[in-house]
């Protein structure tokens, strides 16, 4: 005789073949599959009588679901949370800095319970490391005509709208720094569901031999990338943590030598730390050790130009060595500063330089957000803004602030200290003087970096694209 199970209402059976498991929270009965003869499913087995000597523990890679005990070791080699084995191109924290960081404080206070003193050293720390930056950036907010279509659609809301400008501007960086092109590999860090590289294959029509590498260390839904078919570009999904991400190991760019363009729309924090140094250290320089006579160490005199011009005359071309770039350009914009770490920091050696350290990085990182959450809302706005992000992110996986975000650390615990506009233009300051490290590592490799507003503030408040180009090819593409 089977146990009972949770009385259903009166009316209403389960459906056939299925658990006879009544949900009580969910008021409905269970949808999984029974086996031929039972009247529950695996899980709800316990409920009956006849399975009451088979004992159900918690799967120990993932206790969201359960197991029979004397199933465990068949379990444990098929279960879908089992640690799989790893890919080529993952190398351990390749890509993570240096292990060694001994300045690391082990513990830190919240910036709310700092003294007024110690505020007031941080903030004339801040304001002297930022004389001379130019805190007015130049704004090149543009657009493409491959999302004029989609721009326009009526049916856009609000959200879906802003994105679309992003992506259009982002695309309109591309174009201007004459990177969209043939025969080239964009890496798209941080990818989510592939709408950047999306439209990027789009803007390059019939564009031969371009192949699109997509990072995303997330399982992602309603993923665009399977969508295209056009026969000259190749789409390519790697679900990998940027930190262990080994470019020089994946096939086509060990094999094809295609220039990498490395984009990204709204690469969070560290994230974008850990793709400038997967681009420019682990792949680049590696590629130029390779590299029998590498363009950085040519010797560009009026004699050497003089014999290439001669023999290029005599029509002796093959003689010239060929300039091939390892990474052809960076186009990234940039999110929230607060979720950077020291360790995995570029510009640390930037920072060293105007008697700052990991201590004060912490609490400038952490200040950072008071840029996108200078207004602060009443609990009612924050509770409908809140539901509406939720909703929001189950379409969309990037990162839309809106100027809503809860500041971190306790932005308000500061009474009679700092205004609201104060506090703003600190966290600007902050990722200014941030971002600015990261200017500094790019030049340091050989690069010239840029920083500038892509789109308005009303759009996104994350308004900031930090690019690059190697320092050779800066002046064709500069107007």
């Amino acid at each position: 005789m089977e146990a009972s199970a949770p009385t259903p209402p009166a009316t209403g059976f389960p459906a056939e073949g299925r658990c006879g498991y009544f949900v009580e929270k969910k008021q409905r009965f269970c949808r999984m599959v029974a086996a031929a003869g039972r009247r529950f499913c695996g899980e709800h087995a316990g409920a009956a009588e006849e399975e009451n000597s088979r004992k159900r523990i918690l799967c120990p890679l993932d206790p969201k679901h359960t197991v029979y005990e004397d199933q465990l070791a068949k379990h444990l080699k098929k279960c879908n949370s089992r640690e799989k084995p790893k890919p080529d191109f993952f190398i351990q924290d390749i890509n993570a800095g240096l292990t060694d960081e001994t300045e690391i404080p082990e513990q830190l206070v919240p910036i709310s319970s700092l003294s007024e003193e110690q505020m007031d050293n941080l903030i004339k720390k801040l304001r002297k490391a930022s004389e001379g930056l130019n805190s007015t950036l130049k704004h090149h907010i543009m657009s493409h005509p491959v999302l004029h279509d989609a721009l326009n659609d009526p049916k856009n809301g609000d959200s879906a709208t802003k994105h679309l400008k992003q992506q259009a501007s982002i695309l309109g960086n591309i174009e201007k720094l004459k990177l969209l092109g043939p025969r080239r590999c964009f890496v798209e860090f941080g990818a989510g569901r592939g709408k950047l590289s999306h439209w990027v294959d789009i803007a390059l029509k019939d564009a031969e031999k371009v192949h699109f590498i997509l990072v995303e260390k997330m399982t992602t839904r309603f993923k665009v990338d399977g969508k295209h078919r056009r026969k000259n570009s190749v789409f390519e999904r790697l679900q990998i943590d940027i930190q262990h991400l080994c470019l020089n190991r994946i096939p086509v760019l060990r094999e094809g030598k295609l220039p990498v363009v490395g984009i990204g729309k709204h690469l969070c924090g560290v994230a974008t730390d850990l793709a400038l140094r997967c681009l420019v250290e682990t792949y680049a320089a590696n590629c130029k050790e390779k590299n029998e006579e590498p363009l950085a160490k040519r010797i560009k005199n009026d004699k050497t130009e003089k014999e290439t011009n001669t023999l290029t005359k005599e029509g002796n071309e093959t003689l010239v060595p060929e300039k091939w770039t390892p990474v052809a350009g960076i186009v990234i914009a940039l999110c929230c500063h607060h979720r950077c770490d020291w360790r995995h920091y570029v510009g640390k050696e930037y920072f060293r330089t105007l008697g700052l350290g990991a201590v004060e990085f912490h609490y400038f990182q952490r200040m950072s957000s008071w840029a996108t959450c200078g207004m602060r809302k009443t609990s009612l706005e924050t509770s409908t803004i809140t539901t509406q992000r939720k909703a929001f992110q189950n379409d969309e996986e990037e990162h839309e602030d809106g100027g809503y975000r809860i500041a971190d650390d306790g932005a308000d615990g500061l009474p009679g200290l700092l205004t609201a506009e104060e506090k703003k233009q600190i966290g600007h300051l902050c990722k200014l003087l941030i971002d600015q490290g990261r200017v500094k590592y790019l030049q340091q490799q050989g690069f010239s970096p840029a920083l500038q507003y892509y789109t308005d503030p009303q759009v996104s408040l994350e308004n900031v694209l930090l690019t690059a180009l190697p320092e050779h090819s800066s002046t064709e593409t500069t107007a």
